[in-house]
């Protein structure tokens, strides 16, 4: 069970209460939005220079040896975006084959015997391609500790 526990020793409850106001009119909206913001900033960090899943893992190369998820161009980056309310905050990829990097998978010809592709510039057949999972949503122990931050920061704000 998680929650918050406010335990208060004094003769002065108007004090208290006075300093605890702001925690009690607490708008969540724009820590939301701060959260994220910074989970959506974290994701474009981890595809752009990282390169590791929110493990630390690192991700496994591509066959031509350039850049990790950017390859193809800036789909995955470009479509990184977020969205908060008052009571959520969310942030993921848009593009419609992100999950296949996220997640990982078998692809296999569909109306011929093999796949067709180039690798360095040389065409290439194959009668099945594995791309391999290579998570970039997700909280890494560091990202956890910015977001805590983050909070620590507007909540203790709320406290001055």
């Amino acid at each position: 069970m998680g929650g918050i526990s406010i335990i208060i020793e004094s003769d002065d409850f108007d004090k208290v209460f006075k300093r605890l106001k702001p925690i009690f009119d607490f708008e969540p909206s724009e820590l939301m939005t701060g959260i994220a913001s910074l989970g959506e900033s974290q994701t474009r960090r981890r595809i752009s220079e990282e390169k590791t899943a929110p493990d630390g893992s690192a991700w496994k190369p591509n066959n031509e040896g350039t850049s990790i998820l950017l390859q193809t161009g800036q789909h995955l980056l470009q479509s990184i975006a977020s969205e908060a309310s008052s009571d959520m905050a969310e942030w993921g990829a848009t593009w419609e084959h992100a999950h296949v990097h996220q997640d990982g998978m078998t692809i296999v010809p569909k109306n011929a015997k093999k796949l067709i592709f180039k690798i360095g510039g040389k065409t290439v057949g194959a009668s099945k391609v594995t791309i391999p999972a290579r998570p970039f949503v997700g909280l890494s122990s560091d990202n956890e500790a910015e977001i805590e931050e983050l909070i620590i920061d507007v909540l203790g704000g709320s406290l001055q």
